[in-house]
């Protein structure tokens, strides 16, 4: 009877998948033809005769472009996209391609006036000099990261980079790392301060949003009327990863560029030493052997700092390890003990840890903020707040992760694939939560997924209630698939993060997961979990088309599995 029981649960669900599939493409079908209308007819067809459109539509205040209404109908901010992108030079002639580059020069202008915003301030106290210092280097982040953008479209108006993705990645990190900065004021409790972050990034932040909207909806238009060669046509700022054929010639630490060792043997005794002979910007891979050691040091792979490739004697022998934490006063965002900002970074064979303890509440591991990062065979020691992902896209595997607290969080869009993922004994009156992802934005292309995982007991959990994770911000989205789950998950799964709730907003998943603790009869009734997944709908969430692996990580030679 229970065998029968769970396949009429299995067949309703499949059912009712089936039912809002149909629904979508319905949705879709209008929505392509609505859009063809009004872009393909007000825009492309200008394009056979070279000529840009004139169109204009009446909102009721006044006539404004086609091309203005088109793009700022989409987005989440029309107010401030009408106030800005509508104010552009000649704005009635511009195509909604020219429309998205306008977008991003402007907050590149909005953004460099509120770092010279935050730069100038005067701190008052030790919290606020900390936190208007995170929000320096990160709003830093972010102008730096627009102006990448920017040249990889090369302010060309019929071209941009060969991938939408890319595009949506880099903007859904600028949005993050505002939103990181705000939170580093919010830590630092003091209701004038967080004022004053709300205030300088307001128009930035929704600005970046509009962005961001105005490129998700161009990559759904490029889709539907089959225009994808002709606007994407330039190759990206991708890596180039010419180094990586140094990949394939077997052991990585007979071909170091590079040797670390605390006795003398190597180069140079500390990783943050070795990091400042690597070249700026190379293009060809850095590999940096770190010999067997505890390493007690603070290490940042700066942004400047191209296609690092460091790696360890092994996960118990390579170990860096430092303290900070947010207690003794250092903002989250700052407390990593190994940080890594430069695109292209890998590390295998290594250890992070922090050693700050349980006591010390958000102490950081491991923060990765760079694009096309891998982690193979490594281990994240600490407690709350273990792995912050906290930007851009990465994968995991045959990675071991311990802690206690939202101890795999951040933004990034990232998977992990065949990790082991641990949850520890906290402290007295402490619970347990696997994961807190940090998705604000609804454009934005990032959350959590952990496929073909294990999630098991580090310690005796006797008493522990430990869940799969909480809803940090309103989009959160992780998915959980194929995925082994020990009995000592709450039988709930998920913990609110507020109330007794989450919103409706979120996307929660569990799909073909097994073990003792993988029973999804009695998980919490929220609208945005779900239970069951079309295949489609799984596969979404994989490496191939969540991270755009298969164009990055078989060079490598990492493994990994693209699909389902």
């Amino acid at each position: 009877m229970s065998s029968y029981g769970r396949l009429d649960e299995h067949e309703q669900a499949k059912l009712e998948a089936s039912r809002r599939t149909k629904k979508r493409i319905a949705i879709i079908a209008i929505s392509s033809i609505v859009l063809v209308c009004i872009v393909v007819g007000a825009v492309v067809g200008t394009v056979a005769n070279g000529k840009k459109p004139s169109s204009t539509v009446s909102d009721g205040d006044g006539d404004i472009s086609v091309s203005v209404k088109a793009v700022c109908d989409v987005t989440l901010h029309k107010d401030k996209c009408f106030e800005t992108i509508g104010s552009a030079p000649n704005a009635s002639t511009l195509t909604p391609e020219e429309l998205f580059n306008y977008a991003i020069k402007i907050t590149i202008t909005e953004l460099s006036k509120v770092l010279t915003g935050f730069s100038t301030n005067e701190h008052m106290d030790n919290a606020t000099s900390a936190a208007m210092g995170a929000c320096v280097e990160l709003i830093g982040l972010a102008v730096d990261q627009l102006n990448d953008t920017m040249t990889s479209i090369k302010d060309k108006t019929t071209s941009f980079p060969k991938s939408v993705t890319d595009l949506r990645t880099w903007l859904s990190s600028v949005e993050t790392y505002q939103e990181t900065c705000m939170e580093a004021l919010v830590e630092a409790n003091k209701t004038s301060l967080a004022s004053f972050g709300e205030t300088h990034l307001k128009n930035s932040t929704e600005m970046t949003s509009n962005a961001l909207a105005i490129i998700t909806w161009l990559g759904k238009i490029a889709d539907s009327v089959k225009l994808r060669r002709r606007l994407m046509a330039s190759a990206g700022d991708m890596p180039t990863m010419d180094g990586r054929k140094l990949l394939e010639g077997g052991d990585l630490r007979k071909i170091a560029n590079i040797v670390v060792a605390k006795d003398g043997s190597g180069r140079y005794r500390t990783i943050s030493e070795a990091l400042m002979e690597v070249e700026e910007k190379n293009e060809k891979r850095t590999i940096i052997y770190v010999k067997k050691g505890i390493y007690l040091e603070n290490v940042r792979v700066e942004k400047t700092k191209w296609n690092v490739v460091m790696v360890g004697d092994g996960q118990s022998k390579t170990i860096v390890s430092a303290g900070l934490n947010f207690i003794d006063g250092t903002p989250t965002f700052q407390t990593a003990t190994f940080a890594v900002f430069g695109k292209g970074f890998m590390a295998r064979d290594m250890a992070f840890r922090n050693s700050a303890g349980p006591a010390k509440h958000q102490a950081v591991a491991l923060m990765a903020s760079a694009d096309l990062a891998v982690f193979y065979k490594c281990t994240m020691d600490a407690f709350q707040d273990t792995l912050y992902a906290h930007a851009q896209r990465q994968f995991y595997r045959d990675c071991d992760i311990f802690g206690t607290v939202d101890f795999i969080f951040g933004n990034a869009a990232v998977v992990f694939q065949n990790c082991k993922i641990l949850p520890r004994r906290p402290m007295k009156g402490q619970q347990n939560t696997i994961t807190a992802q940090g998705k604000k934005d609804p454009n934005q292309n990032t959350g959590i997924s952990i496929h073909n995982c294990h999630i098991l007991p580090l310690d005796d959990l006797t008493g522990i209630k430990t869940f799969l994770g909480r809803p940090w911000k309103d989009f959160s989205t992780t998915v959980i698939m194929k995925t082994f789950m020990d009995g000592f998950i709450d039988s709930k799964g998920w913990l609110p993060w507020t109330g007794d709730t989450a919103p409706d907003t979120i996307f929660y998943a569990e799909h073909l997961n097994f073990g003792p603790g993988a029973s999804t009869k009695d998980r919490v009734k929220w609208r945005g979990l779900r239970t069951f997944l079309t295949k489609s709908e799984a596969n979404k969430f994989t490496v191939k088309p969540f991270i755009d692996g298969n164009k990055w990580l078989p060079p490598t030679k990492v493994p990994f599995k693209s699909d389902l």
